[in-house]
């Protein structure tokens, strides 16, 4: 799959997220229907420690995770970094939610956001970023996920989504509390 970032749409609002797991950054297993029973989950996609947008946007959300918390949700971040660089973002971005391993880009996959760089932007991330994306990364297609920001729903229906080729555009956290469906009393 060798698509631009431009030729992704990601999975919609109204989808239904099929199950998936993966390791935090701790080489703990994350399950998604398990993370689901505790309430909506914020799942982020991100390109990788190597990227200061990427670390900024996390400071953000761990500055408004008690907000975000506050009306029942999670938030988990998702890379397709290894455990040894996910540690480095959660040192770097002082992190305290899970930071997942997308293995062989099996997450953004079933989200539809993977894409590969130009040749061009992947020398100037290895390079002047010091991404080292196939030494980072499960596999060596240096293949990255469209910074996304999804919120599902304990039903694991998608109720919100940023979503936008520009790695630049990424969610604030007072849109994510907007959209947070309210708590069910039952």
């Amino acid at each position: 799959m060798n698509k631009k970032a431009k030729e992704t749409e990601g999975l919609q609002v109204g989808d239904s997220v099929p199950g998936f797991r993966a390791e935090d950054q701790f080489g703990r297993t994350f399950t998604l229907s398990e993370a689901l029973k505790k309430g909506p989950l914020v799942l982020v996609f991100y390109r990788g420690r190597w990227c200061p947008i990427c670390n900024s946007h996390l400071k953000k959300l761990e500055n408004g995770l008690s907000s975000i918390g506050a009306k029942g949700a999670n938030v988990v971040a998702i890379s397709p970094e290894t455990a040894e660089y996910l540690k480095k973002t959660a040192q770097k971005t002082k992190a305290s939610f899970p930071l997942l391993h997308d293995k062989n880009y099996a997450i953004s996959d079933l989200f539809e956001l993977t894409f590969r760089p130009g040749f061009m932007e992947r020398a100037m991330y290895n390079t002047i970023l010091g991404a080292q994306l196939k030494k980072a990364h499960s596999d060596d297609s240096q293949r990255l996920p469209i910074p996304a920001t999804y919120i599902v729903n304990t039903d694991r229906t998608i109720v919100w989504r940023h979503f936008n080729p520009d790695y630049k555009k990424r969610s604030s956290v007072q849109e994510i509390l907007n959209h947070i469906p309210d708590k069910v009393s039952g």
